[in-house]
Parts: structure tokens; C-alpha cells; sequence
């Protein structure tokens, strides 16, 4: 039986349900946005090999390549504003938009 790479693997799965692309990056912004930089940045980086690549994404945010690969490694250290700027550019891209929604977090009880 074939094996397939992961990451091509990725790219045929967003290929065949768009929506496995949008739900990464929204799962990237959520990740993001609830502390879990580590997290938000694996999922961005399986995002992009999946759908436009890298020099795709260089493409819409006027950097290096090699840059946004750093910056998206396991290594990398993007600021926020690189971070936050790369899902904007990657969900215009695909014409959505996120929308924040607060939940009430479940009270924690401390023992006395």
C-alpha cells in the first residue's frame, strides 16, 4: 500500500473540503487567541503547506519566505502583530472574517 507525507496528505484533504482549510486557521486563531502560541503556530504552518504555500504567503504579506518558515517553525518566535497579521491575510484570502465571541468560563471552586 502507498504511503503519503503528511503534508501532502494535508493538501489533498483542504483541496477535496475547503472547509478542513478554514476550520485549521480557525483553530489557529482560537489557539492564538487562548494563550496557546505553540499550538497557533503548527496550525498555521499545516494551514499554509496546505492550501497557498509559502511563497504564496509571501506573496500576500510582502515577506521572505524563508522568513515566514522560520516564523512559523517549531523554533520560531513571531511577534503578535506577525502572528495576527498573517491570519488576516490568510482569511482574506480565502474570503472569510472571525468574529470573537466571548464564553463564561465554568466557575472554579477552591477548597477551603
Amino acid at each position: 500500500m502507498p504511503t503519503m507525507l503528511y503534508s501532502e496528505a494535508l493538501k489533498t484533504v483542504a483541496a477535496r473540503k475547503p472547509a478542513f482549510a478554514r476550520h485549521l486557521l480557525e483553530d489557529a486563531a482560537n489557539a492564538l487567541l487562548n494563550g496557546e502560541v505553540d499550538e497557533a503556530r503548527a496550525l498555521l504552518r499545516a494551514h499554509v503547506n496546505a492550501t497557498i504555500g509559502f511563497e504564496g504567503l509571501a506573496r500576500l504579506t510582502g515577506k521572505n519566505p524563508k522568513s515566514l518558515m522560520r516564523m512559523l517553525g517549531p523554533n520560531g518566535s513571531p511577534t503578535a502583530v506577525h502572528l495576527i497579521g498573517i491570519i488576516s491575510h490568510l482569511a482574506h484570502s480565502q474570503g472569510v472574517h472571525f468574529k470573537v465571541q466571548l464564553e463564561p468560563q465554568a466557575e472554579t471552586v477552591v477548597p477551603a
